[in-house]
This record gives C-alpha cells, sequence and structure tokens, in this order.
C-alpha cells in the first residue's frame, strides 16, 4: 500500500502494471494515450495498480482469484482475457484459474461461466504460444 504522493502512487503502479500485465501490454497502453485517454490511464495506472494492487492485505494471487471472478461475472471479456494471462503470470495454474471460474458458476450463474470458459481457453492457448 502507498502512503505517498499521486507521483508514488503512479510509479509504484506502473511496476505493478508491468509485474502483472506484462511490458508488451503496458507498452501499448502507452502507445494508445492520447489526450482523451491519457487522464483515465493515469487513474487506473494510481489507483488500480498504485493504490488497491500494492496493498498487503491480500497477495496476488488472491487478487487475481478475485479479479477473474468479478469479470467473469460481469461479463467484461477483453478484461478477463487479459486477466488470465495475469493470473498465471500471478502464479495461478490453468486447473486454479478453472476452479474460479467452476466458483463463478454456482455464485454468478451458468452462463456466465459458460462464457468465462470460452474467453478463458481462448486466453490459455495465446499464452502457450
Amino acid at each position: 500500500m502507498t502512503d505517498g504522493t499521486d507521483q508514488d502512487r503512479r510509479r509504484q503502479g506502473t511496476a505493478v502494471r508491468r509485474e502483472v500485465l506484462g511490458d508488451a501490454h503496458v507498452d501499448r497502453a502507452a502507445a494508445r494515450t492520447d489526450a482523451f485517454t491519457a487522464d483515465f490511464q493515469d487513474f487506473i495506472t494510481r489507483y488500480a495498480w498504485g493504490e488497491i494492487w500494492t496493498r498487503p492485505g491480500l497477495d496476488r494471487r488472491t487478487r487475481s482469484c478475485i479479479t477473474l471472478a468479478v469479470l467473469a461475472a460481469l461479463h467484461h471479456d477483453e478484461e478477463l482475457g487479459m486477466h488470465v494471462g495475469a493470473a498465471l503470470r500471478n502464479g495461478l495454474t490453468e486447473a486454479e484459474v478453472a476452479e474460479v471460474l467452476l466458483q463463478v458458476g454456482v455464485y454468478a450463474g451458468v452462463p456466465a461461466a459458460n462464457r468465462a470458459f470460452s474467453v478463458a481457453r481462448q486466453a490459455l492457448r495465446r499464452e502457450d504460444t
């Protein structure tokens, strides 16, 4: 957790974002940033990555499980696919990703889990290549 300035959160957020999502993803996001999206990119870097993902209360594996479940339940497919790769980088196995999605099926519904399994399968295939 950071208790410093926005600059500290931005620096820490960028580091965590790179560790979790990978340099290629962060570089692509930075390259696509323009005047319209700059404030949003700064916001997610400082708060999602620099404030929440740096908190000591949960490890990254646990944060990945929660993130996968929420994204699956809300049908945020593009983000879900990206976070499947992040979950693997955070130490989850494919079997653990499947367990998270089974949990989604019970609590968010079979259609949500069915869709999430499809998205995750595609993401896992991309990670294998």
